[in-house]
């Protein structure tokens, strides 16, 4: 067995999703999650097909998003994995449980907008997500300072009230 790292190609503040699921039937299972929480959602999504034409599987609201999708599933080649990317404006907490809820969905690795490398063991037989590494290491504790500006910003941008 191999272990190595990929590292998620995309804009800095682009939000995305990476998970696990088993069925061929998950790209638009995924895809109809999307739309039917969030109207007018703009997202990108691949499935990487883990028997069968093992293809990656595109669906999406957004060409380049759905393009961003593909070239990272392509690079991750990890059987039954899917990436969703979103648009500026949307944001993986407003869908996460939808995607949680969907029958084939078996884990989340990560939603995140963070540098994040996934890590993968290759084997004979194929490739598998280990797990993530989701942006950095913490560099010390809140102070009050700290904790009075994230409850600040979390009213700001209208998560709490």
């Amino acid at each position: 067995m191999q272990l190595s790292t990929v590292a998620i190609e995309k804009p800095e503040a682009t939000n995305f999703i990476l998970g696990q699921s088993h069925f061929i039937k998950s790209v638009e299972d995924l895809h109809e999650a999307m739309v039917g929480t969030v109207p007018g959602i703009q997202f990108g999504l691949a499935f990487c097909e883990a028997s069968g034409k093992r293809l990656v599987r595109c669906s999406g609201t957004d060409a380049a998003l759905v393009d961003m999708a593909s070239h990272n599933a392509l690079r991750i080649a990890a059987g039954h994995s899917f990436i969703v990317f979103f648009g500026d404006g949307f944001f993986p907490i407003n869908v996460l449980n939808a995607i949680k809820a969907v029958p084939e969905v078996c884990r989340i690795f990560c939603a995140t907008a963070n540098p994040t490398e996934v890590l993968i063991a290759q084997t004979d037989q194929g490739r598998g997500i280990v797990g993530v590494v989701d942006g950095f290491a913490p560099l010390g504790l809140e102070t009050e300072d700290d904790v009075r500006w994230r409850r600040d910003l979390l009213r700001a941008i209208g998560y709490k009230a």
